[in-house]
């Protein structure tokens, strides 16, 4: 006779959020703090920075768990509900080299959908991109966008 036990780390399933950030983690902690205080613990909300001291910041912001690292974006993206982060993070060597392409192939190949905030430092240039300040979009999209993407909660 076997008996099997089945250990369950999430009893009650919750969607998943990605938040993913590098260098200090100051936008990633700010979608965090305000991702919480909207919507309480309605999400699953997984920092993931491509160093420690962002993973740090916004686990200090109040996400449930976080790891750092290329493998970690790498691993966890893929089985995530949502992605969010600036629009960086979906390229090749942003963040001074911190993204690496690893990590943008497969941010930008998860079947997640990602909502991406369009802030940088590359030397590129949007055509038609609002320019609302930082607190303004992390509130459109804790408060609207969110629901909008996850409309089945």
């Amino acid at each position: 006779m076997f008996v099997v036990f089945h250990l369950e780390t999430n009893p009650v399933h919750r969607q998943q959020i990605c938040i993913v950030d590098g260098q200090g983690g100051g936008i990633g902690a700010n979608l965090i703090k305000y991702l919480r205080e909207f919507h309480g613990e309605r999400y699953e909300l997984l920092a993931l920075g491509t160093n420690v001291i962002a993973t740090s910041q916004m686990m200090k912001a109040g996400a449930n768990r976080g790891a750092s690292g290329e493998n970690a974006v790498i691993h966890t993206v893929a089985r995530a509900d949502v992605i969010i982060g600036t629009i960086a993070i979906t390229w090749a060597n942003a963040m001074l080299g911190e993204v690496t392409p690893a990590m943008a192939a497969a941010i930008t190949s998860s079947p997640a959908p990602k909502i991406l905030l369009p802030l940088f430092h590359e030397n590129i240039t949007f055509v038609c991109v609002g320019t609302d300040p930082l607190p303004h979009m992390v509130k459109t999209i804790v408060e609207e966008v969110i629901t909008e993407v996850l409309p089945h909660v």
